[in-house]
């Protein structure tokens, strides 16, 4: 049986008591129902009924994911039809400011994370959960799939020596959680007064894979283009700590590594002696 996301009968799970609420929501190009309809556009829909839309917000690599390179700033701009704002939480500020929640009463996030800990869309929940406790906005995460299961967890936990916006709280790198499992463990050891709720999935297991989950892969980010990608993602990204390429840019990146001084079949005798 398919995993049914939130975002499919969002109508049937909205809170009675957050009805006509303004909503600013948190997206990126993987924020789709098992149909493929963008989650704006079924904001778009339901605005005037559920809520108010009032804002948009994207985070690393942009709304709709344009910026293709890892650390390319964007800037905020207004929504060419809908006439709202379109803020970057990847730009001059990674943490929504008070004038982008001075008419915003809930911020609603609905991001797919692939599952560790340096990906860095839950990081930028993170600092929207602690701008919304601050400044008394609602957070409503819908939840989705962990891509790699949520049984396996692997890795170090972080160093809070170490934190940075590719990690900001102790959680190991392969995290095994959902993120609106994430939302709940943030909200409870770091912002006790953030008024959270989470919209459930149904159907889904723990021990799901993503392809097991009946939903279409989309890329949540321009060098995440399969599970395959997701699955090596936790592993092979902490050689962006080294002068070796992940193979960023290329068809298949973190499936394959290199630099132009590694000399290729010295290095495979290596690996294989």
């Amino acid at each position: 049986m398919s995993v049914l996301l939130p975002i499919d009968h969002l109508a049937e799970l909205w809170p009675r008591e957050l009805r006509g609420r303004r909503v600013g929501a948190l997206l990126h190009p993987a924020s789709v129902n098992s149909k493929l309809e963008h989650t704006s556009q079924i904001l778009e829909r339901e605005n005037g009924k559920l809520f108010q839309l009032r804002a948009l917000f994207g985070p690393q690599h942009g709304y709709r994911g344009e910026t293709q390179d890892n650390m390319i700033e964007w800037r905020s701009y207004e929504h060419p039809r809908l006439g709202i704002p379109v803020y970057s939480l990847y730009g001059e500020h990674r943490e929504p400011t008070r004038e982008m929640l001075q008419d915003v009463d809930l911020f609603l996030i609905d991001l797919q994370d692939i599952g560790a800990r340096y990906y860095t869309f839950v990081w930028t929940m993170y600092l929207a959960m602690r701008a919304c406790e601050r400044h008394d906005v609602q957070v409503v995460v819908l939840d989705r799939p962990n891509p790699i299961n949520g049984v396996t967890v692997e890795g170090p936990q972080l160093n809070p020596d170490y934190r940075s916006f590719v990690g900001m709280h102790t959680i190991p790198v392969r995290h095994g959680k959902t993120i609106g499992e994430l939302a709940t463990q943030f909200r409870d050891e770091s912002f006790p007064k953030c008024a959270l709720t989470i919209l459930p999935m149904k159907n889904w297991e723990r021990a799901m894979w993503f392809d097991r989950t009946g939903l279409s892969w989309v890329m949540p980010s321009p060098n995440m283009p399969t599970l395959d990608t997701a699955t090596i993602y936790p592993g092979l990204c902490l050689l962006e700590g080294t002068n070796v390429s992940e193979g960023r840019g290329t068809t298949r990146p973190f499936e394959i590594f290199g630099a132009p001084w590694i000399d290729p079949e010295n290095f495979c005798r290596e690996l294989n002696a």
